[in-house]
């Protein structure tokens, strides 16, 4: 029925958003902090696996691939990576177009779910997404009666509102008609600097039941956790409270204003990528003039390819004593 693909689309905006911002861990309390995509789960120590390094290039299923090609196929197919690297087209790779590769390869799941929606909403296949597009896809058997037949209306009408505000937001030049860059900011709004603001914003809505504007401890806490649960209360809560006067409320004002939520859900990140991508090049750059040849480029990482292949050989033959 159409509203159960109204109700979908809705949904999917919402959950691309919660997927990143509220990971949750082991115990099941709600996290609403962004947390980076690791580069690789193994650890970066060059002395015992390269592995790291494999996988930050290549992304960890890309990794995989490589691993079962033969040598002249990897060396075709680095070749053309490094096309793909080379952004100005002058035959060398800096490190600013590493960091620029690695941070593709970090978020390609964001890529692949735009990819995945794209074809949803660009209806006339024009290669972008208007703003017209989108609501009549996902709203357009309603919107124009206000929801007035569906018993949730006003949830819907917070709906497209709330999404009429992010895909603003997202229109870099404001013709309301989205590149793919734009529609990917209005996705994964998260992964985007000049998106803060809308998270922010979006959060604050989500928590703030006194309509204030600022999330008390209260609220902060009842986001993660019924209080109105009658059991003791989880020695996480416990430790959520103290987190929250230490470090969350950091003017100590009992409140988190905009900017302190900023700092909360969107902390300053360890950059992965800028450190792995200047990495690469001191390890690769052999003339040391501060770039990559296309030869200096695929020789490193064939021989990348190779440590790391022999490391898990290594490993296969191991770790079965390991086991005795």
């Amino acid at each position: 029925m159409a509203w159960q693909k109204m109700f979908y689309s809705c949904c999917l905006l919402t959950v691309c958003l919660a997927y990143v911002l509220a990971k949750p861990p082991p115990d099941g309390k709600k996290d609403r902090v962004h947390h980076g995509q690791d580069l690789s789960d193994h650890l970066h120590d060059d002395k015992q696996d390269f592995q790291y390094d494999h996988e930050a290039f290549l992304g960890k299923e890309e990794a995989k691939t490589f691993d079962q090609l033969s040598p002249e196929e990897s060396k075709e197919r680095l070749g053309k990576i490094v096309d793909r690297i080379d952004g100005n087209g002058d035959g060398f790779v800096t490190q600013p177009e590493l960091k620029d590769w690695i941070k593709h390869t970090q978020n390609r799941y964001i890529y692949e779910n735009v990819d995945k929606n794209w074809k949803d909403y660009d209806k006339n296949n024009d290669g972008h997404i208007a703003w017209e597009e989108f609501k009549n896809a996902t709203y357009g058997y309603y919107e124009g009666d206000a929801f007035g037949d569906l018993e949730n209306k006003e949830t819907y009408q917070k709906m497209l509102a709330r999404d009429e505000r992010r895909f603003k937001a997202a229109d870099k030049d404001g013709d309301l008609i989205a590149t793919r860059e734009e529609f990917t900011a209005f996705l994964h709004p998260e992964e985007f600097d000049y998106m803060k603001d809308v998270v922010v914003t979006e959060t604050i809505e989500d928590i703030d039941k006194n309509g204030d504007g600022l999330v008390g401890i209260d609220e902060y806490l009842g986001d993660m956790y019924s209080m109105d649960s009658g059991e003791p209360e989880p020695d996480w809560v416990k430790t959520e409270r103290q987190q929250f006067l230490d470090f969350r409320d950091l003017n100590k004002d009992g409140k988190m204003d905009r900017e302190e939520i900023g700092h909360w859900i969107l902390p300053p990140d360890y950059d992965h990528a800028e450190v792995e991508s200047k990495h690469l090049l001191i390890e690769s750059d052999k003339d040391k003039d501060g770039k990559l040849s296309r030869e200096e480029f695929i020789e490193s990482y064939r021989r990348t390819l190779d440590d790391a292949k022999s490391y898990k050989e290594i490993m296969k033959q191991f770790r079965p004593h390991q086991e005795l």
